[in-house]
């Protein structure tokens, strides 16, 4: 065989092979993170995450829901992406007919605003009112139609999220104790705001996700407070 053909072999090999390297060590040197902050964060070994981290173990779904949830990422997102040239691409490759991943796209209204009854109709109102009119981002496999994408202009929610940022918030999301969500609260002058919510026996704690204001307890049943929805994806501005 000679080696003309050899290397045509590899390339082929190469080009229909995904990669199901993960980013981990990318993310935690993003983050600033060690690898035992990453195992307190998922409840994973430290010898297990830096198997995944070296590529030297093969991860499971459990993991990689877990690093997802620890790096606030889409599980999409946290795949290494294997960039090919595209200039020796043999005009014989085909696309599968058939496939088993299914994707569902909705495009999502931009506002810089939180709508107080979030709505499709209210939603793109807003989003004309606040000077986003046409601008939206895409969000996969989410059948809420009711979502809506809050762009921070300042940093002000600063380390957590920063100028530029694009937050996907679901109404239909429910908001657990710890969750960061779309809320509105105060019996006088209500509030809109991003907020971590924390849920107690007898309060309702908000803690601003900036951490540059003291945090604000409620008293269940006596406070006026409400989920607007929670935030489930980020798209991080980049540069």
């Amino acid at each position: 065989m000679s080696l003309a053909s050899t290397n045509e072999k590899s390339r082929v090999k190469d080009m229909s092979t995904p990669s199901t390297e993960l980013r981990v060590k990318e993310l935690l040197r993003e983050r600033g993170w060690t690898t035992k902050v990453l195992a307190e964060k998922t409840g994973m070994s430290e010898s297990y995450l830096t198997h995944i981290k070296n590529g030297t173990r093969r991860w499971n779904e459990d993991a990689l829901k877990k690093l997802a949830k620890a790096f606030e990422l889409h599980p999409i997102d946290l795949f290494a992406q294997r960039k090919s040239r595209t200039d020796d691409v043999e005009s014989s490759v085909k696309l599968p007919e058939k496939t088993e991943v299914s994707l569902e796209l909705k495009v999502v209204p931009v506002m810089n605003e939180i709508p107080a009854n979030p709505s499709p109709y209210n939603n793109q109102l807003m989003q004309v009112t606040s000077g986003y009119k046409d601008i939206f981002v895409p969000v996969f496999n989410n059948k809420d139609d009711s979502m809506f994408c809050y762009v921070i202009e300042n940093n002000s929610l600063a380390p957590k999220f920063l100028k530029g940022d694009f937050l996907i918030i679901s109404p239909e999301a429910w908001a657990r104790s710890g969750d960061i969500a779309a809320v509105e609260y105060g019996n006088d002058n209500p509030v809109k705001a991003i907020m971590q919510v924390t849920y107690m026996d007898d309060f309702i704690v908000l803690e601003h996700v900036g951490h540059k204001q003291s945090p604000v307890a409620l008293i269940r049943g006596k406070d006026y407070f409400r989920i607007i929805g929670k935030v489930i994806h980020r798209y991080q501005k980049l540069g």
